[in-house]
């Protein structure tokens, strides 16, 4: 079982930035694709952004490329999501998820491919 516990949201202006981190309790955190999905109030969760075990491959919705970076780091057993030029749009709790990856260079856009859900975090950009 893989404990996923997200940190790093808050409130934050337009044109602002936060750092989200996801820390795993899997000591074979390198075997597991990663995402993060968002939830915004009334509204289905939805893919933002996904990284493959080594790192080495990303995927973006569109609503956030050149904007969000996701990013991993193996020997901390954490993920992490960088938000930059953030809009009131981006309003949302956010999730992180993880799975198990044969593929060291696989990415996962669609929800039910995630096995492990952290507990999400809010992010508020306010206009």
């Amino acid at each position: 079982q893989v404990q996923l516990v997200e940190s790093g949201g808050g409130w934050v202006q337009a044109g602002g930035s936060l750092r989200l981190s996801c820390a795993a309790s899997e000591r074979t955190f390198s075997s597991y694709a990663m995402g993060w999905f968002r939830q915004a109030p009334g509204k289905e969760r939805t893919f933002v952004a996904a990284i493959s075990r080594s790192g080495g491959t990303t995927n973006y919705a569109d609503s956030v490329k050149g904007r969000f970076t996701i990013s991993r780091n193996n020997a901390k057993n954490t993920v992490y999501l960088q938000m930059n030029s953030l809009r009131p749009e981006d309003t949302a709790v956010y999730y992180c998820a993880a799975t198990y990856s044969f593929g060291s260079n696989y990415v996962y856009t669609a929800q039910p491919n995630y096995s492990y859900w952290g507990q999400g975090t809010q992010v508020t950009v306010s206009s």
